[in-house]
């Protein structure tokens, strides 16, 4: 239901005039940090720092900070770089700490602290932001009460395979139908961690950078709405990014989302309940931070389905109640229109051939990941504490590049990885039962199971197997 009424939202927004973007004055464009987060980068941290150099920017209010908590050679990458570019008159600064303590969290803190900025724009490894991006963005602050401004992630190497396209899919459902949504709303949205600006004193009152949570951006976002702050998103303003090419690394990416989803839900959920905003604010809000969640009720499901067809085979007087879960299809078809109407948005040539092609075979991975995923959203929710595991990024933008010989991959034996196969086997096994049985009513839902674990599982061999 969440995701019907955000497609509404959408539809509802895009019917209005389109809004044009906004322009400031040169005399008015104020002193602006850019912070560069980064560790062990060597494969893009060159093309970073050039791409944010090249600001249309006046150098004299423009500061340059590269977070850099790196332990290899990319250290010495940017230290050259840097060199490069402070000889040219750039502000820029190699930032190092004397230890990696908050992670990602912990160097933002530490950069804001001694930024000149009164705004902070923040950019990720994999990211190669558009010249413009700060004259694009910085007039949206003319409301005082706006504290951070997002664009929308595009994507470098969308076509490079299918786990991109993939994952291209997902991303552009977000960075429309929910964001815009949530924000015409007036819900609470989120910065993404990346290709945004914040207001440096937004930052300040809401709390700083905290290092409790696995997603510091999504906890930041929510501590700053709570007080009242505004988020502004550009869904006309693209910045485009790396997406990862193994499974191994989206894998990674996806623990980090997800269980730093549940553990900002375990911190603030109840917060959030009990702030003085609209009813259906709350219902967005609840359901925002606890969208990861999806992952365990699809996991156990997906489990006990199979035992479902014996309980209906051998106890008849149940099969009304257990028919009356087809209401289920409901969600199915709001999910649908959600990820067509996203469709309509980013692919305007081809839309129906496109849809059609990688809409089922997103769902299928989806639901292959769902054991990963879940058990990130359980530890998240119980409050186990991990690591931040950054992913790692390949510089692969043309179909012609490769990953082999990326010395940030490594070959490991992965227990999960076997257990996602064997779950392969499981419904397979599900879908012979019930032609079996002649039960044919999760024929559909076995079928999509079974191709999502199995594939899952063979692009996670494959990348093992191919590390030289």
């Amino acid at each position: 239901m969440s995701q019907l009424h955000l497609t509404f939202l959408y539809i509802k927004e895009k019917r209005k005039k389109k809004t044009t973007l906004k322009q400031i004055s040169q005399d008015k464009l104020p002193i602006v940090t850019i912070q560069l987060p980064v560790f062990n980068e060597l494969y893009v941290i060159e093309r970073l720092i050039d791409s944010v150099v090249a600001f249309n920017y006046p150098i004299d209010k423009l500061e340059v900070q590269v977070l850099d908590d790196s332990t290899d050679q990319t250290v010495e990458i940017i230290a050259n770089r840097v060199t490069y570019w402070q000889n040219k008159g750039y502000d820029i600064q190699h930032v190092r700490r004397a230890s990696r303590e908050g992670f990602k969290a912990g160097a933002l803190k530490y950069g804001t602290a001694i930024a000149k900025g009164e705004f902070i724009a923040i950019f990720d490894a994999d990211f190669v932001p558009e010249k413009d991006f700060l004259l694009k963005t910085l007039p949206f602050f003319e409301n005082e009460k706006t504290g951070v401004v997002q664009t929308r992630w595009g994507h470098l190497n969308k076509d490079y395979s299918v786990l991109t396209k993939l994952q291209a899919f997902g991303l552009d459902a977000h960075f429309t139908i929910e964001q815009v949504g949530r924000s015409s709303a007036g819900s609470f949205i989120n910065f993404n961690g990346t290709a945004g600006i914040w207001r440096k004193a937004c930052i300040i009152d809401a709390g700083g950078w905290q290092q409790d949570t696995l997603t510091e951006d999504l906890d930041l976002s929510y501590r700053a709405q709570m007080k009242g702050w505004h988020f502004e998103f550009l869904e006309d303003v693209e910045s485009p990014a790396e997406l990862p090419v193994l499974m191994p690394a989206i894998k990674s990416q996806q623990f980090r989302w997800n269980k730093g989803a549940a553990e900002t839900a375990r911190k603030h959920l109840l917060t959030v309940l009990k702030t003085k905003i609209t009813f259906s604010n709350k219902v967005h809000a609840f359901f925002h931070l606890l969208n990861s969640s999806i992952f365990v009720f699809l996991l156990f499901a997906a489990i006990l389905s199979i035992p479902m067809l014996f309980v209906k085979q051998n106890s008849p007087e149940l099969e009304l109640l257990i028919n009356i879960g087809s209401v289920l299809l409901f969600g199915f078809f709001s999910i649908t229109l959600f990820y067509w109407i996203a469709t309509q948005q980013i692919e305007k040539q081809h839309t129906f051939s496109y849809f059609v092609k990688i809409y089922p075979l997103f769902l299928c991975i989806s639901m292959g990941l769902s054991l990963h995923n879940a058990l990130a959203v359980i530890e998240g929710l119980l409050g186990f504490k991990s690591p931040f595991i950054r992913t790692p990024k390949f510089n692969i933008t043309k179909l012609k590049d490769q990953w082999k010989g990326n010395i940030y991959i490594k070959k490991s034996f992965n227990w999960l990885n076997l257990l996602e196969g064997f779950l392969g086997l499981y419904f397979l096994t599900g879908i012979a039962l019930g032609i079996y049985l002649k039960d044919y009513g999760l024929m559909i839902f076995h079928i999509m199971l079974s191709i999502g674990f199995i594939s899952v599982f063979y692009y996670s061999i494959k990348a093992t197997v191919s590390i030289k």
